[in-house]
């Protein structure tokens, strides 16, 4: 966050010293310094009041904070996104590679349990993609900066946006050919 360095540079393009801003503010000079090392964030009465003694606007005080912490709040917590993703893939997983052997050993019983694993797994991939949706985020690079909790300025955004069509197709044509493989494989083993 920004606010710390900015509350910094206007009280010493005032010159100020912290205990001066503090007693023109009304708070102590404790959290004038909490504010500039960024443990603490001013509340509005502070920013206003900040904003008249420094003669800068809030927006000017705010800088580049107002559009992280929308960020922040839209993208919520990565943790969720990747147990969601975790859980699709094993289903996944488990849809490519349980079909044959469910239906030769148990019969209509084993298909009944796949088809039961593949509503599970659809069900789940469609919460992923409303979750990938709500935060903007679909390219391989886009996910993987989430989780890692960076942003992609806004050329890298134009990029990935262009990139995402193609890269949902390939990545059908590789699940297709891999179940294939797979269940024909298994196939002639169990033969």
């Amino acid at each position: 966050m920004e606010i710390g360095t900015q509350i910094k540079k206007f009280r010493t393009d005032s010159k100020l010293s912290q205990d001066e801003l503090a007693e023109r503010i009304y708070v102590s000079r404790q959290t004038v310094s909490n504010w500039e090392t960024g443990k603490s964030y001013p509340d509005v009465n502070s920013l206003v009041l900040m904003s008249e003694t420094f003669g800068v606007t809030v927006d000017a005080l705010l800088k580049d904070d107002v559009q992280v912490m929308k960020d922040v709040i839209a993208k919520g917590d990565p943790k969720s996104f990747l147990a969601i993703n975790r859980l699709l893939n094993a289903l996944f997983v488990l849809m490519i590679l349980t079909p044959i052997p469910l239906a030769r050993f148990l019969r209509f019983g084993g298909l009944a349990i796949w088809f039961g694993i593949a509503a599970v797994a659809l069900y789940v991939a469609v919460l992923a993609e409303r979750k990938k949706k709500e935060l903007n985020i679909q390219t391989y690079k886009e996910i993987v900066s989430f989780i890692e909790g960076k942003h992609l300025d806004k050329t890298e955004s134009a990029v990935e946006e262009g990139k995402r069509p193609y890269q949902k197709v390939l990545i059908t044509i590789v699940i297709v050919v891999l179940t294939i493989a797979v269940e024909a494989a298994m196939f002639i083993w169990l033969k």
